[in-house]
C-alpha cells in the first residue's frame, strides 16, 4: 500500500517540506524567509497561516491536494520533557503551544502548521523527536538557582538521525554507541548520546555562539543589559536568539559572505571565526564527562559542516577527544517521514500527550 507523508520542519528563517511515498522522496525543498518578512508579524505563532501557504503552495506547485495526504508530521518543538518518537497533535499541546506559558521557537509551529494541514485532509498528525526530547539523569537537571531546572533544547531530530545511520554504516544500532554529536546550524547545540539515549546537551542560549544566536555570555554582564533601559524584554530575547551571534558581531549570519571578507583580508571576521570554531570545540569538550571518557565518536552535523575551513578549525582544538565524523546537512526530513511511516505500519508505539 502507498503511504503519502507529508513532513514539516519549521527553523528560524526557513520552512524546510518534504513529501514521501513510504520510503521515496517524491520531493524535499527548503522555502528561505526574509528577516524582513518575519520580523514584520508580533511573534513566532503569528507566523504560522505565513508558513501554511508556503507549504500549500508547495503542495500544489508538485501536483498534490491536502486530501492525497496518509499523515503529516512536524518537527516537534519545546515542550515540557518528552520521550523521544512520536506524539499525536492533540488540542492539550496546541493549547500549550498557543498559551504563550512555553518559550516560543519555531520549532513550536510544526505542531500548528501540521495540524491545520492535517485538519483540511481529514488525516492524523504527529510531531516527533521534539526539541526537548531527553533522557537526563537528575544530576544533569541541576543548576545552582533553585528555581531553575535544566531541561534539554536541542536539535533532537537531526541528531538521533544521524547517530542511527552512523550506527547502520558500522552495522550496529545506535543503542550501541557513545557518542558527541555537534549540529552546526543557525543555532548550534551538541548533545551526549549514550547507547541511544540523550543524557546531556548545551542549548542554543547556553553554548556556543552562532550564526543566530548568543550562545553562552557571562551572566552578570547579560543582567545589567537587562536592566540599562536600552533594551525592551523583547528586543533582549532577540538578541540572545536571532539577532545574535555572528549577524550581532558581523551583521550578517551568512558564513558564506563571512568567508568571502576573512579571504579578502578583514581581520575582524577573521577573529570571529576562529571563535566560533573555538567555542564549538568547547561545547563538545564540556559535555565530555558525560560519557565518561568512553566516546566512540564525535560527529560534527547541520549546515554550517559544509564549511570545510570551520570542520577543521573544530578539529584542531578537540581532535584529541576522540575519532572525528562529519556528516554535513541534515537528515530531518527522512527521519519525520520515515518516522511517521512506521507508525503508520504499526511498527512504533505512538506516545501520548
Amino acid at each position: 500500500m502507498e503511504h503519502l507523508i507529508l513532513a514539516i520542519n519549521p527553523g528560524s528563517t526557513s520552512t524546510k517540506v518534504a513529501l514521501y511515498k513510504n520510503e521515496e522522496a517524491i520531493f524535499n525543498e527548503s522555502i528561505t524567509h526574509p528577516h524582513s518578512e518575519l520580523e514584520k508579524l508580533d511573534g513566532i505563532l503569528e507566523q504560522t497561516p505565513l508558513r501554511m501557504k508556503t507549504v500549500m503552495d508547495l503542495l500544489e506547485l508538485h501536483g498534490y491536494k491536502p486530501e492525497d495526504l496518509s499523515l503529516v508530521m512536524g518537527r516537534g518543538g519545546i515542550l515540557p520533557p518528552v520521550e523521544v518518537g512520536g506524539y499525536k497533535i492533540n488540542d492539550r499541546m496546541l493549547d500549550l503551544i498557543n498559551s504563550g506559558n512555553i518559550p516560543q521557537h519555531a520549532s513550536n509551529l510544526g505542531a500548528t502548521i501540521a495540524h491545520d494541514i492535517a485538519k483540511a485532509a481529514g488525516v492524523d498528525s504527529y510531531i516527533y523527536d521534539a526539541v526537548s526530547a531527553a533522557n537526563f539523569p537528575p544530576v544533569a537537571k541541576i543548576t545552582g538557582m533553585k528555581e531553575i531546572t535544566r531541561v534539554s533544547l536541542y536539535h533532537t531530530l537531526n541528531c538521533r538521525a544521524v547517530a542511527i545511520h552512523y550506527a547502520k554504516s558500522l552495522g550496529k544500532k545506535d543503542t550501541d554507541l557513545n557518542l558527541l554529536i555537534a549540529h552546526l546550524g543557525g543555532g548550534i547545540t551538541v548533545g551526549a548520546h549514550k547507547k541511544g539515549k540523550i543524557i546531556d546537551t548545551l542549548g542554543d542560549d547556553n553554548g556556543p555562539f552562532a550564526p543566530e544566536r548568543a550562545g553562552s555570555v557571562p551572566l552578570l554582564d547579560l543582567i545589567d543589559l537587562c536592566y540599562s533601559g536600552d533594551y525592551t524584554k523583547k528586543e533582549m530575547k532577540a538578541k540572545v536568539r536571532g539577532r545574535g551571534g555572528l549577524r550581532d558581531l558581523l551583521g550578517t549570519s551568512d558564513v558564506r559572505e563571512i568567508l568571502v571578507r576573512v579571504d579578502a583580508g578583514d581581520n575582524h571576521a577573521k577573529l570571529v571565526m576562529e571563535a566560533q570554531a573555538y567555542q564549538i570545540a568547547k561545547g563538545i569538550a564540556l559535555l565530555s564527562p558525560a560519557l565518561r571518557g568512553e566516546c566512540d565518536a564525535i560527529i560534527i552535523t547541520g549546515g554550517l559542516a559544509h564549511s570545510r575551513r570551520l570542520v577543521e578549525d573544530v578539529k584542531k582544538y578537540i581532535g584529541w577527544l576522540g575519532e572525528i565524523v562529519v556528516l554535513p546537512g541534515e537528515y530531518e526530513m527522512e527521519a519525520l517521514a520515515l518516522g511517521g511511516l512506521r507508525i503508520l505500519l504499526g511498527e512504533e508505539e505512538v506516545n501520548e500527550f
